[in-house]
């Protein structure tokens, strides 16, 4: 599992800021987005990284659990980068990979 503060396959952090939130005021520190030194962008929900986005674009889930909130930064992450998907239904029919 990925958690706060521990990276794995070399991932090195760049930078980090607050997820944006489009339905609330904001996520109060709860999700962040994380860019890397090798142009990924990953997204962190609580201490978890639960999803990035590779150099070409694609979106790839990395966290095999669900929770409501967590759903919540998954579609916010999509909205910020305009990536199609989002939801429950299309969250679970993604496979797990290995960063």
């Amino acid at each position: 599992m990925y958690t706060k503060n521990t990276f794995h396959y070399g991932i090195v952090p760049i930078k980090e800021y607050d997820l944006p939130a489009t339905r609330q005021k904001s996520f109060y520190g709860k999700a962040s987005i994380i860019e890397d030194i090798n142009g990924e962008i990953f997204l962190r929900s609580y201490d978890t990284l639960v999803a990035c986005i590779n150099k070409a674009g694609e979106f790839i889930r990395l966290w095999d659990g669900y929770s409501v909130t967590t759903m919540n930064h998954i579609n916010d992450f999509l909205r910020f980068f305009n990536i199609p998907g989002g939801g429950k239904k299309w969250w679970e029919s993604l496979k797990v990979e290995k960063h």
